[in-house]
């Protein structure tokens, strides 16, 4: 008796855990386009797209320009997609065009030059359910451009010693999350079989805001839902303290990161 009551609590809580991501991933529809004016609009039978930029964004007025000329080719290659669709599967539109978004929204600035960008995008093709992506940027004020992590590391070859340590500590973090949201990965499952230790496949990237001013308390990678789990689990950010990756930083990486992570950002799951 008491092992059916202990697996029925746990099966209760299992339960409760995917139900609460369920309903974060329904609360991730684009509910800022009917509270402020969209930075860009593309509107038509088969399609409702449109860009914001967080204010500040707009205050970088360089990033702004740039991530609005992608905003804008994103919609529209979308509304090319969804012209097409129409032409052979009409069907797919009983309910009306698709509904896009695209969101810009800055995660941290470190040392005052680095921008982390979150690139967060809404999908609603009338399918089973929405679908939502993120991708990030991160911007160098500096140069005005777009950059990658690669200046703040000694190396960082696929498979190389730095991509090996970074992948085992986001692999160890997400599992870390994903026990406290009650969730059991099976070997079935193979959640992480497309992370490599490789920058173009371990994930998006940002720089973790720190508790020391004008650094950067490590790397945070982001996730979707079903690029590491399944749907009903949401969205995952495995986090890398800059403590595990200090023997690959070059003298740049080493004047930026320090400090520690704030507890309201591994709250927010930023």
């Amino acid at each position: 008796m008491r092992y059916r009551a202990s697996a029925r609590a746990s099966l209760a809580l299992r339960t409760i855990a995917v139900l609460s991501a369920i309903t974060i991933i329904s609360f991730a529809s684009p509910s800022l386009a009917a509270d402020r004016k969209p930075d860009a609009v593309l509107k038509n039978k088969n399609i409702e797209a449109r860009v914001l930029l967080d204010d500040p964004i707009k205050a970088e007025a360089t990033l702004a320009a740039d991530s609005l000329a992608e905003g804008r080719k994103w919609l529209e290659k979308s509304a090319a997609e969804a012209a097409a669709t129409r032409k052979t599967d009409p069907i797919l539109f009983r309910d009306g065009g698709w509904d896009f978004e695209r969101k810009y929204s800055i995660r941290s600035v470190v040392a005052d030059r680095y921008i982390s960008v979150l690139r967060n995008d809404y999908t609603d093709t009338h399918g089973a359910h929405p679908n939502s992506d993120v991708n990030t940027i991160l911007w160098d004020k500096t140069e005005n451009k777009r950059i990658s992590i690669r200046p703040f590391f000694i190396e960082t070859a696929d498979d190389g010693p730095a991509m090996k340590a970074i992948l085992k500590a986001v692999i160890a973090s997400l599992k870390i999350e994903k026990k406290k949201r009650d969730v059991t990965d099976t070997p079935a499952d193979e959640p992480y079989k497309d992370l490599k230790p490789s920058l173009l496949k371990i994930g998006a990237v940002t720089l973790a805001p720190s508790t020391e001013a004008g650094k950067s308390s490590g790397l945070t990678f982001h996730y979707p839902p079903y690029a590491v789990g399944a749907y009903a689990e949401g969205a995952y950010v495995g986090f890398v303290p800059w403590e595990t990756i200090k023997p690959y930083l070059t003298p740049e990486g080493l004047r930026i990161f320090g400090g520690k992570r704030p507890k309201g950002d591994e709250d927010d799951g930023q």
